[in-house]
């Protein structure tokens, strides 16, 4: 990653004004195998058999040596020789959160079993890096010697110092972060490789509690990250974002008490953000927390997670420009944040708004923003949109992702794919010589670097494809690892199965098994006791069922209606034989009530709450209530 500041001549864009958008429609099947095959071009280390990046070879095997330690392995971040640890972590655990939600997607297409390749030659890496219960390593290589030269991997000729993070000098983002890919990484594996998952967990538990134990910045600790990954949001985030993928990934009421207790402590709660990213990660956190509200897995914390779900949705509602403070977009509609590598901001947001769109579509509901009312089918169509920008529907009918349609970066700032492969010239390549002969050279890469994902136009949708301009021409890991499991969505469609069920990765090819439940219970009227159930209806109805891992499972939707000519308050409800998650009320002690967003039920007006499980309806009575 180049972080450094260089102004950029560029030239004039006279298309910009008279050129089409390029509308025809997209190939995402083929964009998402080019997405994950560009994490085969990062790899360090021994090379397997089965690499399909062939211009590439091994690199970086004595990394860690000098410390005593194996560091061989893992993925350089972006256009650069060195392995950061926090941004590497991110994107296993995006590859990680794009696997559980759209792995049936990528198993259709052929992609699944990449798409965990990919993530497990992060996550081995990472168990390298973790040696000791409270020692990490965070960086081999350092950016401004790395920077100087510019060499294939093959060539390294610069310094390969391993830093580490310890009790003495702690880095609770780093650790925090690294935790969250292996909670998240453990998830993925849980099925096919147990043993595996059950170690990735180990290392997880232990790096949360040297997250918590020793708190402090990582690049205080590892200062040579500062220029290029400084954590500027600190490391809050992190310690709620571990901690939430350890609750999905382990059940764990020690998680669901972290969360819940220090929401507003560590800003979870408080945080309104525009941003997810490798360093912010409260968006994130709180569209995981949502989910889990959702699930009905809230437990005693429901209140404190309705606010978690809200600043999940104030993000929602400001990337789709209709919230109280709403992200930048270029004149072509593209999410802008920054110049350098903006890409990474519209892969990130996109991802969330569509799974945020299918955790909407599966509670059956609506989002509220400023500007109104907005359905999951908005978010989708957003996600879609930035997606079909960034693959050439834009003002330069250009593709960001390299391989893929007519016109795409041919001058990308990456120094293996612009320097000639070992493979065809063997001849070694020298720190300033690379420059002097491959960095200066106007002419396209030799090495085509497929999938990669660039860093976008700026903010009036001009792009200069020019080597040295690496604010733009610049690809990076975490800006694919998000966006290929929101193009296995595209690719593949809903699918038909509920986002709120939770999250296996499921077997390379699935077939689709459709069928109905034998017994299909009839809409009825679950009356409430004699002395307070005439002012209130309630009616319940079976609206979908499916089957996962060979059990039916059945939504029912339930509407309480007040009959009254009064205002309805203070409703408690009886709800038993309740096996799976409700959303749409608020558990209130042995009582359900209504939820935060609701205060009372005018006359006539009905409230509907959702729940899903693998049986009959639940029987729902009045407890108690107020007509004023």
């Amino acid at each position: 990653m180049e972080s450094f500041v260089r102004l950029i001549s560029m030239v004039p864009l006279f298309l910009l004004l008279g050129l089409p958008f390029a509308l025809a429609g997209h190939d995402y099947g083929q964009a998402l195998s080019k997405s994950i095959l560009f994490f085969e071009a990062q790899r360090s280390g021994y090379l397997p058999h089965t690499q399909r990046v062939t211009w590439r070879a091994n690199s970086g095997l004595q990394d860690g040596k000098a410390s005593g330690v194996d560091l061989v392995g893992g993925y350089y971040d972006a256009g650069d020789n060195v392995k950061f640890g926090l941004p590497m972590a991110f994107t296993i655990t995006m590859m990680s959160w794009s696997i559980l939600e759209y792995g049936k997607q990528m198993a259709s297409s052929g992609e699944l079993r990449h798409a965990i390749d990919a993530v497990k030659w992060g996550t081995d890496y990472l168990i390298k890096a973790h040696p000791e219960p409270y020692v990490l390593y965070g960086e081999v290589g350092d950016g401004n010697s790395d920077h100087y030269c510019w060499q294939r991997p093959e060539d390294m000729t610069t310094d390969r110092h391993a830093y580490k993070i310890d009790p003495s000098n702690p880095g609770s983002d780093l650790a925090g972060e690294t935790a969250a890919a292996m909670a998240a990484a453990s998830l993925v594996f849980r099925h096919s490789k147990p043993a595996y998952a059950n170690e990735l967990l180990s290392h997880a538990h232990q790096l949360f509690d040297f997250a918590d134990k020793y708190r402090g910045k990582y690049d205080s600790s590892i200062s040579v990250a500062q220029k290029y990954y400084q954590s500027i949001s600190g490391y809050n985030d992190e310690l709620l974002w571990a901690a939430a993928w350890l609750y999905q990934a382990t059940d764990n009421q020690y998680y669901l008490n972290y969360l819940g207790k220090n929401g507003d402590i560590l800003g979870g709660t408080g945080w309104s953000m525009s941003e997810f990213s490798w360093d912010v990660k409260y968006a994130g956190v709180q569209t995981l927390v949502a989910k889990f509200l959702m699930q009905g897995k809230a437990g005693g914390y429901a209140s404190v997670f309705e606010k978690y779900q809200e600043k999940a949705e104030s993000f929602m509602c400001n990337s789709l420009g209709k919230g109280s403070k709403n992200v930048q977009k270029t004149p072509g509609g593209l999410i802008f944040r920054q110049r350098w590598n903006n890409m990474q901001f519209v892969t990130s947001a996109s991802f969330l708004t569509a799974v945020y769109s299918d955790y909407l579509s599966s509670a059956g509901r609506n989002m509220n923003c400023a500007s109104g009312n907005v359905s999951p089918t908005e978010l989708i169509s957003f996600s879609k949109q930035q997606v079909d920008y960034l693959l050439g529907d834009n003002p330069r009918a250009t593709s960001y992702m390299v391989g893929y349609g007519n016109n795409y970066p041919q001058q990308v700032h990456h120094r293996a794919s612009s320097i000639v492969s070992i493979k065809v010239n063997p001849s070694f390549v020298t720190c300033r010589g690379g420059y002097a002969t491959w960095f200066s050279k106007k002419a396209s890469d030799p090495n085509l670097l497929v999938g990669a994902v660039v860093g976008g136009p700026d903010a009036y949708d001009n792009y200069a494809d020019q080597r040295d301009n690496y604010e733009q021409t610049e690809p990076a890991t975490y800006n694919n690892a998000p966006l290929f499991g929101l193009l296995a969505r595209l690719s593949g469609g809903h699918g038909g199965y509920n986002q709120l069920l939770p999250a296996v990765a499921p077997a390379p090819k699935p077939k689709p098994v459709v069928t109905q439940p034998k017994p299909t219970p009839q809409p009825k009227v679950t009356p409430a006791p004699a002395a307070s159930s005439g002012p209130i209806a309630i009616e319940q109805k079976l609206t979908t069922s499916w089957i996962a891992n060979g059990k039916n499972f059945y939504r029912y939707s339930t509407i309480v209606t007040n009959k009254s000519a009064k205002t309805l308050t203070d409703l408690k409800l009886s709800i038993s034989k309740l096996y799976g998650p409700m959303w749409g009320l608020t558990k209130s002690g042995d009582s359900y009530v209504f939820p935060s967003w609701l205060n009372s039920l005018a006359a006539g007006k009905s409230l509907e709450f959702v729940y899903i499980h693998s049986s009959s309806p639940a029987d729902v009575s009045v407890s108690s209530y107020t007509l004023a």
